[in-house]
C-alpha cells in the first residue's frame, strides 16, 4: 500500500456513514416516496461536502405488497406476499396441495426451481395452490406457474417471514418480458405455519388465499456522482447499490449506502488524485422492481458503459454485526488476485471468491463489465450454524435480512469502519492502476475447467473438443499478451484497451444467454450457459429429446467458439497494431 492509499483509509471516519444508518434506521423505504425521502438525505449530505450530484428521475414500473394472510381449516395465518404476487384481495380458493422441496442452502439455490423435471408431483399442481418449502422466489413461483398452479406458498425456513420478490423479469419489462409477467397469487409463511399448512394440505383441504398489491409506473429518484479523473477522465469505475429497502433496512442496505456516501465524500476531497473517474450511484426499485433502478442506468447509458467503464462494483451490506470474515465473496475470475491483495492488506483475511450469482445490481452482464463484490463481509459458516442460522441473502448472514428485524443492532461499527475501508481501496486502486488489474489468463482458465467439467458428463453424447481448442488458442494468445505487458512491450494504453474490450466479449459469454443489452431472467445462469445443456443429457436421453438438445448445443458451442476466436484474433490484431 502506498502512502497516498494510507492517507486515503486514513481519512475514513464514521461521521457522515453512521449518521445516515441512524436517520435510516427511523423510516421504512419501500414505497418510491419513502424511497425519495432517503435519496433527499443522500444528497443532502454529499453536497454539504460539496460534491457535484445528478439526480434522475427516471420513471419504473414496480409492484409493491401490501398485506396478505391465508385462511384454512377455520384459521388465519399470516403471510408476506412478494412483490409482483397478483392481487387477490377478494381471495383466491382452492385446493391445497403440498409438494415436498429442499430449502436454499445458499443465496444460488433461494433462486432456483424447485422440482426436478422427472418428479411426478409435476402432475398433481395444475389448478392447485401448492404449498413448498422455501423463500417465494422467482424460480418457486415460475416453475409452479409453469406447471398450472394457481397459487403458491413458500414455507419460511424459521419463525419470521421474509419479503421478497416473485417475478423472473430483470427490470421494467419490455414487451418481450412482458409474457413472463408472474399470473399466479403468491406469499410466504413461516415455518411453524407452514407445518399446519401441510398437515391440512394432506387432508384435502381447501383453502383461500388473500393479497393486497398494488403495481404500476413510478416516478423515481437516482443520485448519480461522477468524481472526475486526471488522466483519463472518460473511464471511470462504477461504485454502486441499492437504497430501497424492505422496512428499515439497516444492513440491507443502509450500510451499503452509508458506505458508498464515505468512499464519495474520501474520493471526491482527494480527486486530484485519481488517474481514472469514480462514478457512484443510489438505487431505487432493487426490492420492488427486481433491480429496476440498475437495470435502467444499464439502459439509459449503454453506450456509454460499454465504451468507458472499465468495472462495475456492488455495495450490498457491508458493515454487520458478527461478520468477520470474506467467504463467498461475489467476483468474476480475472479479478480474483487483484481482489485478494485488497482484503488482505486491509483486512488481513483470505477471501473466498465464488462466481457471481444472477442476483444483486448485477445489471451489467449483458454490457460485458468486469465485476466484483455484491454482498461484503460474513459470519462464518460455524457461526451460522451455532446460531441455528439458515441461508439469507445479505445482512452479513443476519436472519433479520428482509424482515422488519433488519434494525439498527444489525449494523457494526468495527465491521463497517474496515467494509468501507476495503471497498475504498478497491475502487481507488482500480481507478488508478497503470494496467487494468484483471488477469484474463485466470478467465481461460475456468473456461478450460468448465469445459472439461462438461465434456465428461456429456461423454460420447456431444464433442466439445472444438471448444477446447479454441480456448486454448485464446489462453495461449493471453499468456503472450500478458508476457508483453509485463516486459513493456505493451503500451499501457495498448494493454488497457485489449483487457477492457476483452470484459466485452467473454464476460457476455460467461454470463448471459440474452443478446447483448438485454437482460436475461433472474434466475441461476451456469458457467459457458450456451454449452450448459449437456448437464441435462441423462433427462434429454431418457425423454426421447436428446436430438434436440443436441441440436441446441451445435447452436451453443458455435457461439461459444466464435466468442472465444473473436477475443483471440482482438488480441492479435490490437498488439500487431501497436
Amino acid at each position: 500500500m502506498n502512502e497516498i492509499e494510507s492517507g486515503l483509509l486514513a481519512d475514513v471516519s464514521l461521521d457522515e456513514p453512521w449518521g445516515l444508518v441512524e436517520r435510516f434506521s427511523t423510516f421504512k423505504r419501500e414505497h418510491p416516496t419513502d424511497v425519495a425521502r432517503g435519496m433527499d438525505d443522500v444528497v443532502s449530505r454529499l453536497r454539504a461536502h460539496g460534491v457535484d450530484v445528478t439526480v434522475h428521475e427516471p420513471s419504473l414500473y414496480l409492484s409493491l405488497p401490501g398485506e396478505a394472510r391465508v385462511e384454512a381449516g377455520g384459521k388465519t395465518f399470516r403471510a408476506k406476499p412478494p412483490a409482483y404476487s397478483v392481487d387477490a384481495k377478494d381471495g383466491l380458493e382452492g385446493e391445497l396441495l403440498y409438494v415436498a422441496a429442499n430449502q436454499a442452502d445458499d443465496i444460488d439455490t433461494i433462486f432456483d426451481k424447485k422440482l426436478d423435471p422427472d418428479d411426478p408431483a409435476a402432475n398433481r399442481v395444475a389448478g392447485k395452490i401448492v404449498i413448498s418449502e422455501g423463500f417465494a422466489s422467482p424460480g418457486m413461483i415460475s416453475q409452479f406457474e409453469e406447471l398450472g398452479a394457481i397459487g403458491v406458498i413458500g414455507i419460511n425456513p424459521g419463525v419470521d417471514i421474509h419479503w421478497g420478490i416473485c417475478t423472473t423479469i430483470w427490470g421494467t419489462p419490455d414487451l418481450d418480458d412482458l409474457p413472463r409477467k408472474p399470473g399466479v397469487v403468491s406469499v410466504a409463511v413461516s415455518k411453524p405455519d407452514g407445518d399446519e399448512l401441510i398437515a391440512l394440505a394432506r387432508q384435502g383441504a381447501t383453502i383461500k388465499l388473500f393479497t393486497d398489491m398494488e403495481e404500476g409506473w413510478f416516478t423515481s429518484t437516482l443520485p448519480d456522482v461522477f468524481i472526475p479523473g486526471t488522466e483519463e477522465p472518460e473511464k471511470y469505475v462504477l461504485l454502486h447499490g441499492h437504497l430501497d429497502s424492505w422496512d428499515v433496512g439497516v444492513g440491507d442496505n443502509a450500510t451499503g449506502d452509508a458506505t458508498m456516501l464515505e468512499v464519495a465524500r474520501v474520493l471526491w476531497k482527494n480527486r486530484d488524485k485519481l488517474k481514472r473517474s469514480v462514478r457512484i450511484a443510489w438505487w431505487p426499485g432493487h426490492s420492488t422492481g427486481r433491480y429496476a433502478g440498475s437495470t435502467w442506468f444499464a439502459d439509459e447509458f449503454a453506450l456509454d458503459l460499454e465504451a468507458n467503464c472499465v468495472a462495475q462494483v456492488n455495495c450490498d451490506s457491508p458493515g454487520c454485526r458478527w461478520a468477520t470474515e470474506f467467504e463467498n465473496l461475489s467476483l468474476m475470475s480475472e479479478a480474483d488476485s487483484f481482489i485478494a491483495d485488497i482484503v488482505k492488506e486491509v483486512a488481513d483475511k483470505p477471501i473466498g471468491g465464488e462466481r457471481p450469482h444472477r442476483a444483486g445490481d448485477y445489471s451489467f452482464n449483458n454490457i460485458g463489465i468486469s465485476s466484483y463484490f455484491m454482498l461484503s463481509s460474513t459470519m462464518t459458516t460455524a457461526l451460522r450454524e451455532e446460531k441455528g442460522y439458515y441461508a439469507v441473502g445479505g445482512c452479513g448472514g443476519n436472519i433479520a435480512w428482509h424482515t422488519e428485524n433488519d434494525t439498527l443492532e444489525i449494523a457494526d461499527k468495527d465491521s463497517m469502519v474496515r467494509d468501507i475501508k476495503v471497498y475504498l481501496l478497491a475502487v481507488f486502486r482500480n481507478a488508478n492502476a497503470e494496467i487494468l488489474p484483471f488477469d484474463w489468463r485466470a478467465t481461460a482458465k475456468e473456461f478450460l475447467d468448465t469445459i472439461a467439467g462438461y465434456q465428461k458428463t456429456a461423454g460420447d453424447r456431444f464433442d466439445l473438443g472444438p471448444a477446447k481448442e479454441a480456448a486454448e488458442t485464446m489462453a495461449a494468445a493471453l499468456d503472450d499478451l500478458y508476457a508483453g505487458i509485463d516486459s513493456g512491450a505493451v503500451a499501457p494504453e495498448t494493454a488497457n484497451a485489449i483487457i477492457q474490450d476483452l470484459a466485452r466479449i467473454l464476460v457476455p459469454i460467461n454470463f448471459t444467454r440474452e443478446a447483448r443489452f438485454r437482460h436475461d431472467p433472474a434466475l441461476t445462469v451456469p458457467p459457458l450457459p450456451t454449452i450448459a445443456t449437456v448437464k441435462d443429457l441423462d433427462y434429454h436421453q431418457n425423454n426421447g429429446t436428446l436430438g434436440f438438445a443436441v441440436t441446441q448445443l451445435v447452436r451453443g458451442r458455435n457461439r461459444l467458439i466464435s466468442a472465444l476466436r473473436q477475443a483471440t484474433r482482438h488480441i492479435e490484431l490490437a498488439r500487431k497494431a501497436a
